[in-house]
Protein backbone atom coordinates (compact mmCIF):
# COMPACT_ATOMS: atom_id res chain seq x y z
CA UNK A 1 0.00 0.00 0.00
CA UNK A 2 0.89 3.58 -0.90
CA UNK A 3 1.67 5.83 2.24
CA UNK A 4 1.76 9.66 2.53
CA UNK A 5 3.04 11.45 4.83
CA UNK A 6 1.76 14.68 6.98
CA UNK A 7 4.68 16.75 8.39
CA UNK A 8 8.47 16.70 7.11
CA UNK A 9 10.03 17.34 10.50
CA UNK A 10 11.92 14.94 12.97
CA UNK A 11 8.93 12.04 13.90
CA UNK A 12 7.95 12.51 9.78
CA UNK A 13 11.89 10.88 8.98
CA UNK A 14 11.20 8.07 11.59
CA UNK A 15 7.96 7.44 9.49
CA UNK A 16 9.47 7.92 5.99
CA UNK A 17 12.50 5.08 7.29
CA UNK A 18 10.19 2.55 8.60
CA UNK A 19 8.06 2.83 5.76
CA UNK A 20 11.13 2.40 3.32
CA UNK A 21 11.99 -0.84 5.34
CA UNK A 22 8.40 -2.19 5.27
CA UNK A 23 7.64 -5.60 2.40
CA UNK A 24 3.99 -4.78 2.34
CA UNK A 25 4.31 -0.77 2.00
CA UNK A 26 6.26 2.05 0.06
CA UNK A 27 6.57 6.13 0.65
CA UNK A 28 4.36 7.94 -1.98
CA UNK A 29 4.14 11.46 -1.00
CA UNK A 30 4.38 14.17 1.25
CA UNK A 31 2.44 17.35 2.62
CA UNK A 32 3.86 20.37 4.39
CA UNK A 33 2.59 23.85 3.70
CA UNK A 34 6.28 25.22 3.10
CA UNK A 35 7.35 24.16 -0.09
CA UNK A 36 10.50 24.61 0.50
CA UNK A 37 10.36 22.45 3.07
CA UNK A 38 8.00 19.59 1.17
CA UNK A 39 10.12 19.31 -1.55
CA UNK A 40 13.69 19.22 0.54
CA UNK A 41 11.39 15.85 1.90
CA UNK A 42 10.18 14.95 -1.36
CA UNK A 43 13.86 15.28 -3.05
CA UNK A 44 15.66 13.31 -0.08
CA UNK A 45 13.55 10.19 -0.32
CA UNK A 46 12.45 10.02 -4.11
CA UNK A 47 8.75 10.84 -3.86
CA UNK A 48 5.97 13.33 -4.90
CA UNK A 49 5.66 16.46 -2.68
CA UNK A 50 2.32 19.05 -2.13
CA UNK A 51 2.09 22.39 -0.55
CA UNK A 52 -2.06 21.83 -0.63
CA UNK A 53 -3.43 19.47 1.34
CA UNK A 54 -6.66 18.98 -0.47
CA UNK A 55 -4.16 17.98 -4.05
CA UNK A 56 -2.54 15.62 -1.30
CA UNK A 57 -5.47 13.63 -0.40
CA UNK A 58 -7.30 13.41 -3.70
CA UNK A 59 -4.15 11.59 -5.17
CA UNK A 60 -6.28 8.20 -5.98
CA UNK A 61 -2.84 5.95 -5.45
CA UNK A 62 -2.71 7.39 -1.74
CA UNK A 63 -4.10 5.16 0.56
CA UNK A 64 -2.80 5.77 4.22
CA UNK A 65 -1.90 8.48 5.61
CA UNK A 66 0.62 9.02 8.37
CA UNK A 67 0.48 12.29 10.53
CA UNK A 68 3.58 13.64 12.34
CA UNK A 69 2.57 16.90 13.44
CA UNK A 70 2.28 18.61 16.74
CA UNK A 71 0.17 16.64 19.25
CA UNK A 72 -2.34 19.23 19.43
CA UNK A 73 -2.57 19.49 15.62
CA UNK A 74 -3.75 16.13 15.05
CA UNK A 75 -7.27 16.50 14.66
CA UNK A 76 -7.80 18.48 11.59
CA UNK A 77 -5.58 16.55 9.26
CA UNK A 78 -6.67 13.73 10.12
CA UNK A 79 -10.09 14.29 10.25
CA UNK A 80 -9.11 16.00 6.37
CA UNK A 81 -7.59 12.48 5.74
CA UNK A 82 -10.76 10.20 7.02
CA UNK A 83 -12.86 12.15 5.00
CA UNK A 84 -10.93 11.83 1.73
CA UNK A 85 -11.69 7.93 2.54
CA UNK A 86 -8.00 7.25 3.79
CA UNK A 87 -6.95 4.99 6.30
CA UNK A 88 -4.88 7.30 9.02
CA UNK A 89 -2.06 6.58 11.49
CA UNK A 90 -1.36 9.09 13.69
CA UNK A 91 1.62 9.53 15.59
CA UNK A 92 1.50 9.32 19.75
CA UNK A 93 -0.77 10.93 21.28
CA UNK A 94 -3.45 10.06 18.61
CA UNK A 95 -5.29 13.23 20.10
CA UNK A 96 -4.62 15.27 23.48
CA UNK A 97 -8.28 14.85 24.91
CA UNK A 98 -10.39 10.89 24.73
CA UNK A 99 -13.16 13.37 23.68
CA UNK A 100 -11.64 14.36 20.44
CA UNK A 101 -10.15 11.01 20.08
CA UNK A 102 -13.55 10.02 19.96
CA UNK A 103 -14.95 12.36 17.24
CA UNK A 104 -12.27 10.98 14.99
CA UNK A 105 -13.06 7.46 15.69
CA UNK A 106 -17.18 7.93 14.82
CA UNK A 107 -15.88 9.38 11.41
CA UNK A 108 -13.54 6.77 10.99
CA UNK A 109 -16.38 4.32 11.57
CA UNK A 110 -18.43 6.12 9.43
CA UNK A 111 -15.99 6.24 6.39
CA UNK A 112 -15.31 2.41 6.94
CA UNK A 113 -11.26 3.32 7.31
CA UNK A 114 -8.54 2.58 10.11
CA UNK A 115 -7.90 4.86 12.45
CA UNK A 116 -4.73 3.50 14.25
CA UNK A 117 -1.80 5.19 16.51
CA UNK A 118 1.94 4.86 17.07
CA UNK A 119 2.23 2.81 19.63
CA UNK A 120 5.32 1.25 18.41
CA UNK A 121 6.72 0.11 21.97
CA UNK A 122 4.61 -2.78 21.73
CA UNK A 123 6.19 -4.66 19.18
CA UNK A 124 9.30 -5.13 20.73
CA UNK A 125 10.06 -8.76 21.47
CA UNK A 126 10.52 -8.39 26.04
CA UNK A 127 7.29 -6.75 25.60
CA UNK A 128 5.48 -9.34 24.12
CA UNK A 129 6.86 -12.04 26.29
CA UNK A 130 5.82 -9.50 29.63
CA UNK A 131 2.35 -9.31 28.66
CA UNK A 132 2.27 -13.00 27.79
CA UNK A 133 3.32 -13.84 31.42
CA UNK A 134 0.75 -11.70 32.94
CA UNK A 135 -2.17 -13.24 30.36
CA UNK A 136 -1.21 -16.44 31.10
CA UNK A 137 -1.48 -16.04 34.89
CA UNK A 138 2.57 -16.64 35.84
CA UNK A 139 2.60 -13.62 38.54
CA UNK A 140 -0.02 -15.28 40.52
CA UNK A 141 -1.99 -12.31 41.64
CA UNK A 142 -0.66 -8.96 40.80
CA UNK A 143 0.51 -6.71 43.44
CA UNK A 144 2.65 -3.56 42.40
CA UNK A 145 3.38 -2.09 39.28
CA UNK A 146 5.51 1.00 37.78
CA UNK A 147 5.65 2.58 35.08
CA UNK A 148 9.04 4.71 35.50
CA UNK A 149 10.33 7.67 33.02
CA UNK A 150 13.44 9.58 34.33
CA UNK A 151 14.40 10.83 31.33
CA UNK A 152 16.37 14.64 30.37
CA UNK A 153 15.34 17.20 27.87
CA UNK A 154 17.23 20.54 28.28
CA UNK A 155 15.94 24.06 28.27
CA UNK A 156 17.06 24.07 24.59
CA UNK A 157 14.46 21.57 23.62
CA UNK A 158 11.08 23.46 24.83
CA UNK A 159 13.16 26.55 23.26
CA UNK A 160 13.13 24.87 19.71
CA UNK A 161 9.89 25.24 18.89
CA UNK A 162 7.08 28.06 20.39
CA UNK A 163 4.64 24.69 20.80
CA UNK A 164 6.75 22.52 23.02
CA UNK A 165 5.28 22.62 26.63
CA UNK A 166 1.99 24.14 25.66
CA UNK A 167 -1.28 23.02 26.60
CA UNK A 168 -2.78 23.57 23.34
CA UNK A 169 -0.25 22.10 20.59
CA UNK A 170 1.54 19.65 23.30
CA UNK A 171 -1.21 18.63 25.33
CA UNK A 172 1.07 18.19 28.41
CA UNK A 173 4.39 18.19 29.38
CA UNK A 174 6.35 14.85 30.49
CA UNK A 175 3.33 12.44 30.53
CA UNK A 176 1.62 13.16 27.35
CA UNK A 177 4.81 13.95 25.37
CA UNK A 178 7.66 12.15 26.67
CA UNK A 179 5.96 9.41 28.82
CA UNK A 180 3.14 8.31 27.12
CA UNK A 181 4.59 5.12 25.55
CA UNK A 182 5.97 3.89 28.58
CA UNK A 183 2.34 4.36 30.44
CA UNK A 184 0.76 2.58 26.80
CA UNK A 185 2.87 -0.45 27.60
CA UNK A 186 1.58 -0.78 31.43
CA UNK A 187 -2.00 -0.51 30.58
CA UNK A 188 -1.05 -3.23 27.64
CA UNK A 189 0.15 -5.72 30.31
CA UNK A 190 -1.71 -5.07 33.53
CA UNK A 191 -4.97 -3.36 32.27
CA UNK A 192 -7.47 -0.73 32.91
CA UNK A 193 -7.05 1.34 35.34
CA UNK A 194 -10.03 2.18 38.14
CA UNK A 195 -8.79 4.91 40.04
CA UNK A 196 -5.82 7.50 39.96
CA UNK A 197 -3.94 10.21 42.49
CA UNK A 198 -1.70 12.13 41.25
CA UNK A 199 0.58 15.46 41.95
CA UNK A 200 2.66 17.15 38.89
CA UNK A 201 5.14 20.23 38.52
CA UNK A 202 7.27 21.90 36.28
CA UNK A 203 10.51 22.09 38.54
CA UNK A 204 13.41 22.56 36.39
CA UNK A 205 12.33 24.51 33.19
CA UNK A 206 11.31 28.08 32.41
CA UNK A 207 8.65 29.78 29.99
CA UNK A 208 6.57 26.36 29.72
CA UNK A 209 3.02 25.88 30.80
CA UNK A 210 3.34 22.24 31.33
CA UNK A 211 4.86 19.84 33.63
CA UNK A 212 8.43 18.29 33.31
CA UNK A 213 7.93 16.60 36.77
CA UNK A 214 4.97 13.83 37.78
CA UNK A 215 3.89 11.37 40.40
CA UNK A 216 0.57 9.12 39.90
CA UNK A 217 -0.88 6.41 42.21
CA UNK A 218 -2.91 4.01 40.42
CA UNK A 219 -5.15 1.01 41.71
CA UNK A 220 -6.14 -1.42 38.75
CA UNK A 221 -9.63 -2.67 38.12
CA UNK A 222 -7.26 -6.34 38.69
CA UNK A 223 -6.72 -4.94 42.29
CA UNK A 224 -2.82 -4.47 41.61
CA UNK A 225 -1.56 -1.19 42.72
CA UNK A 226 1.16 0.98 41.36
CA UNK A 227 2.86 3.97 40.44
CA UNK A 228 4.09 6.02 37.36
CA UNK A 229 6.81 8.60 37.87
CA UNK A 230 7.69 10.60 34.68
CA UNK A 231 10.06 13.44 34.37
CA UNK A 232 11.98 15.43 31.81
CA UNK A 233 14.28 16.97 34.54
CA UNK A 234 16.32 13.69 35.70
CA UNK A 235 20.23 14.59 34.38
CA UNK A 236 22.03 11.55 32.99
CA UNK A 237 24.97 11.54 31.30
CA UNK A 238 23.78 8.95 29.19
CA UNK A 239 20.30 8.69 29.79
CA UNK A 240 18.22 6.27 32.29
CA UNK A 241 16.09 3.37 30.69
CA UNK A 242 12.50 3.75 31.05
CA UNK A 243 10.86 0.80 32.69
CA UNK A 244 8.07 -1.28 33.12
CA UNK A 245 8.01 -3.10 36.27
CA UNK A 246 5.45 -5.81 37.47
CA UNK A 247 5.44 -8.10 40.87
CA UNK A 248 2.86 -10.44 41.82
CA UNK A 249 2.53 -13.05 44.27
CA UNK A 250 4.44 -15.93 42.19
CA UNK A 251 7.03 -13.30 40.26
CA UNK A 252 8.78 -10.45 39.15
CA UNK A 253 9.72 -8.39 35.99
CA UNK A 254 11.37 -5.46 35.23
CA UNK A 255 11.54 -4.06 32.12
CA UNK A 256 14.30 -1.58 30.85
CA UNK A 257 13.50 -0.38 27.80
CA UNK A 258 14.24 -2.94 25.55
CA UNK A 259 15.87 -5.73 28.06
CA UNK A 260 15.16 -7.15 31.36
CA UNK A 261 16.77 -5.91 34.53
CA UNK A 262 15.01 -9.08 36.13
CA UNK A 263 12.76 -12.34 35.03
CA UNK A 264 11.81 -14.20 37.86
CA UNK A 265 9.21 -16.67 38.55
CA UNK A 266 8.46 -19.25 41.52
CA UNK A 267 7.72 -21.65 38.42
CA UNK A 268 9.75 -21.97 35.60
CA UNK A 269 9.05 -22.27 32.14
CA UNK A 270 11.23 -23.56 29.38
CA UNK A 271 10.86 -20.09 27.49
CA UNK A 272 13.13 -18.84 30.69
CA UNK A 273 16.12 -19.95 29.36
CA UNK A 274 15.67 -17.91 26.21
CA UNK A 275 14.85 -14.91 28.03
CA UNK A 276 17.53 -15.28 30.30
CA UNK A 277 20.13 -16.26 26.83
CA UNK A 278 18.44 -13.32 24.64
CA UNK A 279 16.65 -10.19 26.36
CA UNK A 280 18.87 -9.97 29.55
CA UNK A 281 19.58 -6.21 29.90
CA UNK A 282 23.26 -4.87 28.43
CA UNK A 283 24.85 -1.56 28.18
CA UNK A 284 23.72 -0.80 24.39
CA UNK A 285 19.81 -1.60 25.45
CA UNK A 286 19.53 1.31 28.01
CA UNK A 287 17.87 4.58 27.47
CA UNK A 288 17.16 4.75 24.29
CA UNK A 289 15.57 8.38 23.57
CA UNK A 290 15.99 9.05 26.99
CA UNK A 291 18.52 12.43 26.39
CA UNK A 292 18.48 12.43 22.91
CA UNK A 293 14.97 11.52 20.76
CA UNK A 294 16.83 11.06 17.69
CA UNK A 295 18.02 8.13 19.43
CA UNK A 296 15.27 6.29 19.17
CA UNK A 297 15.25 4.00 16.10
CA UNK A 298 12.54 3.52 13.80
CA UNK A 299 11.91 -0.66 13.64
CA UNK A 300 9.09 -0.57 16.42
CA UNK A 301 7.37 1.94 13.58
CA UNK A 302 8.08 -0.74 11.02
CA UNK A 303 6.43 -3.13 12.58
CA UNK A 304 3.53 -0.80 13.78
CA UNK A 305 2.80 0.24 10.28
CA UNK A 306 3.31 -3.19 8.90
CA UNK A 307 0.71 -4.31 11.49
CA UNK A 308 -1.46 -1.48 10.32
CA UNK A 309 -1.76 -3.14 6.63
CA UNK A 310 -1.89 -5.96 7.67
CA UNK A 311 -5.08 -5.59 9.80
CA UNK A 312 -6.05 -3.50 6.33
CA UNK A 313 -5.66 -6.58 3.91
CA UNK A 314 -7.14 -8.95 6.28
CA UNK A 315 -10.22 -7.14 7.27
CA UNK A 316 -9.59 -7.09 10.98
CA UNK A 317 -9.60 -4.80 13.83
CA UNK A 318 -6.28 -3.60 14.37
CA UNK A 319 -4.12 -3.87 17.59
CA UNK A 320 -3.12 -0.41 17.67
CA UNK A 321 -6.11 1.02 16.62
CA UNK A 322 -7.17 4.58 18.08
CA UNK A 323 -9.37 2.31 20.50
CA UNK A 324 -6.25 1.19 21.90
CA UNK A 325 -4.59 4.84 21.96
CA UNK A 326 -7.51 6.53 23.75
CA UNK A 327 -6.59 4.49 26.83
CA UNK A 328 -3.23 6.56 27.69
CA UNK A 329 -4.60 9.35 26.82
CA UNK A 330 -7.47 9.29 29.26
CA UNK A 331 -5.38 7.96 31.90
CA UNK A 332 -3.08 11.30 31.60
CA UNK A 333 -6.09 13.04 31.48
CA UNK A 334 -6.83 11.53 34.66
CA UNK A 335 -3.78 12.25 36.41
CA UNK A 336 -3.74 15.71 34.67
CA UNK A 337 -8.13 16.39 36.27
CA UNK A 338 -6.16 14.67 40.15
CA UNK A 339 -3.23 17.11 40.13
CA UNK A 340 -5.29 20.17 39.47
CA UNK A 341 -7.26 19.04 42.21
CA UNK A 342 -4.66 18.46 44.85
CA UNK A 343 -4.38 14.75 44.11
CA UNK A 344 -8.53 14.01 44.92
CA UNK A 345 -9.09 10.54 43.49
CA UNK A 346 -10.62 10.46 39.95
CA UNK A 347 -12.36 7.36 38.64
CA UNK A 348 -11.89 6.35 35.35
CA UNK A 349 -14.66 5.19 33.02
CA UNK A 350 -15.20 1.45 33.37
CA UNK A 351 -13.67 -0.58 30.54
CA UNK A 352 -15.33 -1.51 26.95
CA UNK A 353 -15.60 -4.66 25.65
Amino acid sequence: MKFGIIGTGMISEFHALAIEAMENGSLHSCYNRSPEKAQAFAAKYGIESHTSLEAFLADPELKIVTIGTPSGAHFDPAMAAIAAGKHVICEKPLEITPERIDQLIGAAEAKQVTLAAILNRRFNAPIQQLKRAVDTGRFGQLSLVEASIKWFRDQAYYDSAAWRGTWALDGGGALMNQSIHIIDQLLYCVGPVKRVSASVACVAHEGIEVEDTAVAILEFENGARGVIQGSTACYSTHGHPAEVNICGSKGSAFLADEAFRVWDFAEAQPIDTTIHAELMEDTESIGIGANDPTKINFTGHQHNFEEVVSSIQQNRRCSVDAHEARKAVELIRAIYDSAIKQGQWIDLSPPTQ
